[in-house]
């Protein structure tokens, strides 16, 4: 069996194609802050038209109405986010092949990809439409946002195949190091759901389901995109539709990198569901309060989700290549950076966020609930940022059941606990604030002393499927 395919054809390709980046040469920052860039825009267009979403949802379907769009986003995360740390799994594969040279594997773990993500999505359809309602009811969400929610969930969990193959097929971009398609479809999606949002929302007056089906649209557009520029391209990482299909060995190897995010990603999930219900207990104001400061604080993730995708890419394509002193300074300038960065904006909201959220809701009550959270969590932006930077290196290297275990403990056990007993002594809104910056803190000392010890460069030989 060919391991690898010559180092000539790469730097061909390389130079061919000015998106797909190879890190394991050259200056370490600039490779991660040239990838990092436009993942930090390609999330600010998101987050942009997330806001939009509910602006336009408050200022012309009422406040009931953002409450129920406001407080999605922790249901949507837990049912979403298995699936999205699967595909991190096979985005980390991705890059070690591609920092490996081997384009035979690289190809069985695209087509892969691709065919679970149809799959899965599939699934999704039916479990979010059948599972929401039922969620919701569980989570003590208010009877007048209820109706709301439920239509929107449903609506919203129609166009789960379009997001999962877009998150598949801009994993796959992310891993080879072009990040700059995802940038161009996220724009364009963005734009593409404003519109359709301020037409079903604002003009035909569909409320929430308008909102919905505008976010299905968009994501239905962006999926097309990135399929159809993988099939079009020359590079090693072509998508071949005829070849999609489900390698079985693949996609053991893709589930035993993706499966410790994915579980990950659901059991904090299902934590924030906690969180949400004890939220939901004080009110459909406290819900749209909360829940607009939650699509505000989405502007500190823009240098953490930026900074962690190129610490896994960058990392995976080192640790591919077997550059592990390369790999090991990446790391150390990525969480810094991503910390300093994502703190520059907690200050910024923490100062600002009273004008931020009137632009939601003029309701002081609105306000008051979503100023207080912002400003008890946004000085320690720094410490949630450096905790994802250093999941992200963990998961580039391999190692995504030590980010999976620190934030489990962490981000649920504690958090959970924490919560069901100091709101029981003390039943204030401000004790489910504090719960974030004290948990993200003592994940962040673990995942120091963690990184500091070198343990995760230790690597086991690349998988090779057939042997």
């Amino acid at each position: 069996m060919a391991r690898f395919i010559k180092k000539g054809f790469f730097m061909k390709q390389e130079v061919a194609n000015n998106h797909a980046m190879l890190m394991t040469e050259g200056p370490i920052a600039r490779h991660i802050v040239k990838f990092a860039l436009p993942v930090f825009w390609g999330n600010l267009f998101q987050q942009l038209y997330n806001i939009v979403d509910s602006l336009i949802v408050g200022n012309f379907a009422g406040d009931e109405a953002l409450a129920a769009v406001s407080s999605s986003g922790s249901l949507i995360f837990m049912i979403t986010g298995f699936l999205l740390g699967v595909f991190s799994g096979s985005s980390v594969v991705i890059s070690q092949y591609y920092g490996a040279k081997d384009k035979k594997n690289l190809q069985n773990a695209l087509h892969t990809t691709i065919a679970f993500a149809i799959i899965s999505g599939l699934l999704l359809v039916v479990v979010g439409i059948l599972l929401s309602g039922k969620i919701l009811v569980w989570m003590d969400t208010p009877k007048n946002v209820l109706p709301n929610s439920t239509l929107y969930f449903r609506i919203f969990f129609c166009g789960s195949v379009f997001s999962t193959v877009y998150n598949a097929g801009a994993g796959v971009f992310q891993a080879v190091g072009d990040s700059k398609h995802p940038l161009y479809y996220l724009i364009i999606s963005s734009f593409t759901n404003v519109a359709l949002d301020l037409l079903f929302v604002g003009i035909f007056h569909y409320g929430v389901a308008g909102a919905a089906i505008a976010t299905i649209i968009s994501q239905c557009l962006s999926s097309l995109l990135v399929i159809h520029r993988l099939a079009v391209s020359e590079e090693t990482y072509r998508l071949h539709f005829r070849k999609i299909r489900v390698h079985g060995c693949m996609l053991k190897r893709i589930l035993q990198m993706g499966i410790p995010s994915g579980i990950q990603n659901s059991v904090i999930g299902f934590a924030n569901i906690i969180v949400q219900t004890n939220i939901n207990a004080f009110g459909d104001l406290a819900m749209a309060g909360c829940g607009s400061y939650s699509k505000l604080e989405g502007f500190a993730f823009l240098p953490v989700t930026s900074f962690a995708m190129a610490l896994t890419t960058f990392v995976g394509q080192n640790i591919g290549a077997r550059e592990m002193e390369r790999a090991k300074k990446g790391a150390k300038f990525g969480a810094i950076a991503c910390a300093l960065s994502a703190e520059v904006i907690g200050v910024i909201m923490f100062v600002g966020m009273p004008i931020f959220i009137r632009a939601f809701s003029q309701n002081p009550k609105i306000i008051a609930f979503g100023t207080r959270q912002a400003h008890i969590e946004c000085l320690f932006f720094c410490v949630l940022a450096f905790s994802h930077a250093c999941a992200g290196v963990m998961r580039g290297a391999g190692k995504a059941v030590v980010p999976m275990a620190v934030m489990l403990t962490f981000w649920c056990v504690v958090r959970v606990t924490y919560i069901t007993i100091v709101t029981g002594i003390i039943p204030k809104i401000e004790v489910i604030f504090w719960a974030y910056p004290l948990t993200w803190t003592l994940s962040s000392i673990t995942f120091a002393i963690y990184l500091i010890s070198g343990k995760w460069l230790k690597q086991k030989k690349i998988y090779e499927e057939g042997m």
